[in-house]
């Protein structure tokens, strides 16, 4: 008998109140036992509770088998005790990578022959948020922070992929040029770490220099591992070369626990309308799937999610008229 997969489900902020509901209508539809609890995180969270991630939901996370996270809003401004939910949940729960696909779907203003991966380190660099200032407000400073061991497991991680996957090319991405201290550390660590998969062919490969090489000729990439600042740009200028962020999925992967999300972010100015497009959180379900080892399933739901974006109804962000439901209602029918 087929594993009942236990999911949590976080819709968060925004759209996410909306995204969420529509990705359980798809999923309850793709063949495979799914067992949902519900749990909440984000700012309205805080703004109820005082805090973005209740214990519960950290509870709630450790005993599933994988989450699905809609959106989390983010103050621009600096507010007492508030953390950000996403960046919490990958430190407590040591998500280290991030993981970003862009593959070419069926949307205006995707690149045919584009396939490849992101992988960011999830867990410091510049976002341990460790500033300060200094001169009464004239300076400001920011320690980044570089660990063998976190560029190890990220290096290995990354090598992996990409031997799983057909081209098995690994680029790694850095400027070590410049910071030859912290990103030397990443990048020979990294490379001591691919070494050990010999038929991966692996390069390493200057941030500025990627980031023009993918503009240029995208195609040529396959898997992609860099630090988290970096990955964090890059992975969203690969999301423009496939259709743009309102398709883009994540996944937030560590050794026990795994949070997918989308990563358009909560969009206030359309949210609680019911038009937001809820494919970047099918896209992350489809990786949430292979996650669970369900490779079945998640091919049936990404072609039925082509087939969607090809055919119709498309949400407005996609030229259409469609609601969210409509479009979940849609892909569901086509699986």
């Amino acid at each position: 008998m087929s594993k009942t997969h236990k999911i949590c489900l976080i819709e968060g902020d925004g759209i996410g109140h909306e995204v969420i509901p529509a990705a359980r209508i798809v999923l309850e539809a793709a063949g495979v036992k799914l067992e949902f609890i519900e749990a909440v995180a984000g700012w309205e969270t805080f703004e109820r509770i005082g805090t973005s991630v209740p214990d519960e939901t950290v509870e709630a996370i450790s005993h599933t088998d994988a989450t699905l996270f809609g959106a989390a809003t983010s103050p621009t401004r600096k507010v007492a005790g508030f953390f950000g939910a996403i960046r919490y949940l990958r430190r407590k729960l040591d998500l280290f990578a991030n993981v970003r696909p862009a593959r070419h779907h069926p949307v205006p203003g995707s690149r045919e022959g584009v396939d490849l991966v992101v992988v960011r380190e999830n867990t410091e660099g510049l976002y341990v948020e460790q500033e300060r200032m200094y001169l009464n407000g004239e300076i400001a400073i920011a320690d980044t922070v570089i660990t063998k061991k976190a560029s190890a497991r990220i290096g290995e991680y990354a090598a992996k992929l990409a031997q799983s996957r057909p081209r098995k090319s690994l680029h790694i991405a850095h400027k070590a040029n410049v910071l030859p201290v912290t990103q030397g550390l990443f990048l020979n660590t990294a490379l001591g770490e691919a070494a050990k998969y010999p038929e991966v062919k692996t390069q390493d490969i200057i941030i500025d220099n990627c980031a023009m090489q993918l503009v240029r000729a995208p195609e040529r990439f396959d898997v992609i591992v860099t630090t988290n600042l970096f990955g964090d740009i890059l992975s969203d200028l690969t999301a423009g070369l496939v259709g743009g962020l309102g398709i883009a999925a994540s996944g937030n992967i560590g050794l026990e626990h795994a949070v997918f999300e989308p990563v358009h972010g909560s969009a206030p100015d359309i949210a609680g309308k019911g038009i937001s497009n809820p494919a970047a959180t099918l896209f992350s379900a489809v990786m949430m799937l292979e996650h669970l080892g369900e490779a079945a399933a998640a091919q049936r739901l990404e072609k039925a999610l082509d087939h969607v974006l090809a055919q119709g109804p498309r949400t407005p962000d996609l030229g259409g008229s469609a609601n969210t439901m409509q479009f979940a209602e849609a892909v569901a029918k086509a699986l």
